[in-house]
């Protein structure tokens, strides 16, 4: 069942770990085809996750097919997509300087041409809502710009990202936490400026207009 988006759902489940933007068992992967949904299982450490232990569940949350249990996190990944219709793909991590800004409540400004690039606007940050809880999926509907690429902090958790596929959700949550790297060393050695809101729109619109290959 859903081979190929099981299959991309376990490359960018790959990729967390590969990249730093998760320690331990924690962050999580889904994709959607339809009203069916592959997420990664809950607890399983990346080295021994195989293709096969992903759990496919329907958009109400129960268990079409897999024999462990779905993240913790399926609640507010189910939120999003019943919420986004155009989201096919979402990532959770713990990456540390975005976590950073989550625990301080603020949201991530715009301080490079990347951030505006995909997001055309700062990354807003969550009420606290309990881990698992699917009002971390309300909020992240409410408060993400529309877009190829979205994202939430959730404050003092992490990061959710969301894109058209699983693929596009990961690239999200790298920028991110880039973004943040960046913005935490550029604060921490001064005081530097924001991008005008303007300027953060044509940058944004340059990108989804003219970056990369065309059909």
């Amino acid at each position: 069942m859903l081979t190929e988006l099981k299959r991309a759902v376990w490359e960018a489940l790959m990729e967390l770990p590969r990249s730093g933007l998760v320690q331990g068992t924690s962050g999580n992967v889904s994709g959607r085809k339809g009203d069916l949904v592959v997420i990664k299982p809950s607890g399983v450490p990346y080295e021994k996750l195989q293709l096969e232990d992903l759990v496919v569940v329907d958009l109400e949350g129960n268990v079409i097919e897999g024999d462990l249990r779905p993240s913790v996190d399926t609640p507010a990944h189910l939120e999003i997509y019943r919420t986004l219709p155009d989201v096919g793909g979402i990532v959770h991590t713990h990456s540390v300087y975005a976590t950073v800004f989550a625990v301080l409540g603020r949201e991530l400004p715009v301080y490079t041409t990347e951030l505006a690039d995909l997001f055309g606007g700062p990354i807003p940050i969550s009420s606290f809502i309990l881990p698992g809880d699917r009002g971390i999926g309300q909020e992240f509907a409410q408060k993400t710009r529309p877009g190829r690429y979205r994202a939430l902090l959730a404050r003092s958790h992490g990061v959710f990202t969301a894109g058209t596929t699983p693929a596009d959700a990961l690239k999200a949550a790298l920028i991110v936490e880039h973004s943040a790297k960046v913005a935490y060393l550029a604060e921490l050695l001064g005081t530097p400026n924001p991008i005008f809101p303007d300027m953060v729109e044509e940058l944004h619109r340059r990108y989804l207009g003219h970056y990369g290959q065309k059909p």
